[in-house]
């Protein structure tokens, strides 16, 4: 599992419900579980900091990292979609998004192609995508991040045909290819969910495992995030997979909370309590106490 991508899942899962800072030394201990290893971290954090999803600041000699603006946004809108359990009522328009960016500017119309896959957006024609859902925030939102207002149209509009609407969305979206991945989480997860589930009921399954294994539900969970664009229930297919799936998870993540977030407050408050104890020896080795 990448180190980076799992820093996320961290900051998503926990560290954003403690105040959205945490200690590197901590985060290197959380991370020591899946088998990370204090450069990778390092290394994954200094990167997160360059591209502006986290900040840090210095107590002493210790560095501290916290989500941006733009980390918490990012957190919040990958939470609202993971613990959905039902798609949204479609109010039967579509939302279209037109760009003609310059060949000179293409890293920036890779990037952006990226953000509007996450959002949802499926491709329609080249340069031409389309959502059912009400993205006009994320949109303009887009818009503005990249400065782009120059080369972009967005339009709100209904389709006339000559096709259903269904017709569209086997154009945008391998829905067949998604439903497949669904089966194999829910063929995974669901076998892992029982025995996990007598295990705690039995007492043997640790605190620190159970961490684990939520930290990996979670994580594995999220990249339907990167595939599945969240259609309404009206344009999804029969036998639709990402229903059970939701509901499995959400099964299992309640069942692993209570002793998972204990072992994360047990690190997250023993670095601190560790943290502050050192700060209190300073404080009584300064030479002002020591003379006086």
């Amino acid at each position: 599992m990448n180190t980076r991508s799992m820093i996320f899942t961290l900051y998503g899962d926990y560290i954003r419900h403690y105040g959205n800072e945490i200690w590197i030394g901590s985060l290197i201990r959380l991370l020591k579980e899946f088998g990370h290893n204090e450069q990778s971290v390092r290394a994954a954090i200094s990167r997160m900091n360059k591209q502006g999803w986290v900040m840090s600041r210095k107590e002493g000699n210790k560095s501290h990292y916290f989500l941006t603006d733009r980390g918490v946004n990012r957190m919040d809108e990958a939470a609202k979609r993971i613990f959905k359990l039902k798609p949204d009522k479609w109010d039967g328009e579509w939302r279209m998004l037109i760009y003609s960016i310059p060949e000179e500017k293409r890293n920036l119309r890779d990037e952006l192609r990226q953000e509007l896959i996450w959002s949802g957006f499926g491709t329609i024609s080249n340069s031409c995508w389309i959502s059912p859902n009400n993205l006009i925030k994320e949109v303009y939102s887009l818009i503005d991040k990249y400065g782009i207002s120059d080369y972009v149209h967005f339009f709100h509009t209904k389709y006339e045909g000559p096709h259903e609407n269904k017709r569209l969305v086997t154009e945008c979206w391998d829905l067949a290819s998604l439903n497949d991945r669904y089966q194999q989480f829910i063929a995974e997860y669901s076998q892992k969910y029982v025995i996990v589930k007598s295990k705690l009921s039995k007492g043997d399954v640790t605190d620190a495992e159970c961490f684990v294994e939520r930290t990996k539900l979670v994580h594995e969970y999220r990249k339907f995030l990167f595939i599945d664009p969240g259609l309404p229930e009206e344009l999804l297919p029969e036998k639709w997979l990402g229903g059970p799936a939701a509901s499995l998870f959400s099964d299992y993540y309640k069942q692993l909370a209570e002793p998972a977030s204990r072992f994360f407050e047990k690190v997250f408050q023993e670095e601190n309590e560790l943290e502050n104890r050192n700060k209190e020896y300073d404080i009584f080795q300064h030479p002002l106490l020591i003379e006086g």
